[in-house]
């Protein structure tokens, strides 16, 4: 406080008692997985919210008050909407209008498995037309370290507003996980760090007045850029040890299942991860490659991250090539079988199926000659390589059209005990099947 300016000191403190009497209007930047949860809360905090999008598909949605996102309880956005608390639109000139914006866009890898920053740069590229003095920004979006002010802080201040004097920066990354039941947007704890002080004192605010979770304030935004790269990349890692794990169990006869359950009966040292077809989602097989990339610039080489990418990345050839094993047992090949995957979703109870290992399972099957069936309780159809994909119901009929049925995905929905019934094979990636009747030929990853 003793270094900041007293238009510093004004200008935050402004916020600050606007942030806390609900006069603020806050401004979300891609209503995606992330952007949509947050707004709703948001705007169910007390704030008036201006949802801003690319896709006029999404604003339209929004504006209707139709949900699109699971982690979203229908009735809120609806109420949210109805009552004008909640609006969505494409006009980046309403940036002007907000105290407050949080961008949360996507950051994918490129064709060279290096880091697309455009998405974060054209949003910040947007606000800072209409950037205005004590307005603060916020990017949620998961990204490399450094990203926040090597990229971020010099559009801002392109526009001859200094941060952390005229306008507050920080970074404070999303941790959503489709399909918890437990945590979500609003009670999930958050990390937060700004350029200055007062930039993390007003962020503070703002999270403090919205979620039920604790807010972990941090030195810099490059300390929670790479937090939330550590947290996602301690997950890619166990998941591969797990799957090395399924791999070399499935060559000596040991379920390997059963050994992880044995192993998290200790009470402290273990944290059990579990094998599986492969890795999904928009986390979890892309941000370590944003510090494998990130590391480079440090001539470090992340051995044990591009490793566990090697495993991860490997899982839907293991499965490709234990159902060959296992049509092989019943004397068929995968060229001219029909293989049913049961699940298109990269995990259970949800309809994302954005970097599903099962996309990659059945272009491994048809590059073989099988003919692929697909059920999924939670997405009807979906597009892959230019190609148009329809699931359809799990039924007898459907399990009897099948040479293997594959659970790909867990769902809870999933008729376990119609499985259980089958005189096919069965092939369980998931160990879906651990609490129902077995089919006799089932085999378990």
């Amino acid at each position: 406080m003793l270094n900041e300016t007293l238009q510093t000191q004004e200008l935050s403190a402004g916020l600050i008692e606007k942030l806390k009497n609900k006069e603020a209007i806050i401004g979300v930047i891609g209503l995606g997985y992330v952007g949509l949860p947050l707004a709703v809360e948001k705007a169910k905090a007390g704030y008036r919210v201006i949802g801003f999008d690319v896709q006029q598909q999404k604003i339209d949605m929004v504006n209707s008050g139709y949900n699109y996102i699971g982690d979203v309880v229908d009735a809120d956005l609806r109420g949210m909407v109805e009552s004008g608390q909640l609006r969505a639109t494409a006009d980046y000139s309403f940036i002007s209008e907000v105290d407050a914006v949080a961008i949360c866009v996507p950051t994918p890898l490129d064709i060279y498995q290096q880091p697309d920053t455009s998405y974060v740069q054209n949003s910040t590229r947007e606000i800072s037309r209409f950037l205005h003095k004590g307005m603060l920004v916020v990017l949620e979006s998961t990204t490399y370290p450094g990203t926040t002010e090597e990229l971020v802080k010099p559009i801002l201040e392109a526009t001859g507003l200094k941060c952390g004097e005229d306008f507050f920066l920080a970074y404070s990354p999303e941790r959503v996980d489709p399909g918890n039941k437990t945590y979500n947007t609003k009670n999930t704890p958050k990390v937060v760090g700004g350029i200055t002080a007062a930039c993390s004192r007003v962020a503070v605010t703002l999270y403090g007045q919205v979620l039920d979770g604790d807010v972990h304030v941090v030195s810099s935004p490059s300390v929670a850029e790479m937090e939330k790269i550590y947290e996602n990349t301690f997950r890619h890692i166990n998941i591969a040890l797990a799957n090395e794990m399924a791999i070399l169990c499935s060559r000596m006869g040991i379920n390997v299942w059963e050994v992880i359950d044995a192993a998290k009966s200790k009470p402290y040292g273990f944290m059990a991860f579990y094998p599986g077809p492969g890795l999904g989602g928009h986390c979890i097989p892309i941000d370590p490659f944003y510090l494998t990339w990130k590391a480079r610039e440090f001539n470090y080489h992340t051995r044990l991250i591009e490793l566990a990418g090697e495993i991860n990345n490997s899982m839907p050839e293991f499965v490709v090539q234990k159902i060959a094993e296992i049509l092989n047992v019943d004397k068929k090949s995968i060229n001219g079988s029909v293989v049913y995957l049961l699940g298109v979703a990269y995990k259970k109870d949800i309809d994302d199926y954005r970097e599903s290992p099962v996309l990659k399972i059945i272009e491994l099957l048809e590059e073989r000659g099988a003919t692929v069936l697909l059920s999924d309780t939670h997405i009807d159809k979906f597009k892959y390589r230019q190609k148009q994909y329809e699931c359809i119901e799990l039924t007898e009929e459907s399990l009897s059209m099948a040479d293997i049925a594959v659970i790909t995905t867990d769902h809870t929905r999933f008729d376990y005990e119609l499985i259980g019934r089958s005189d096919r094979s069965v092939f369980d990636t998931r160990n879906a099947m651990k609490e129902h009747t077995k089919p006799e030929r089932y085999f378990l990853l």
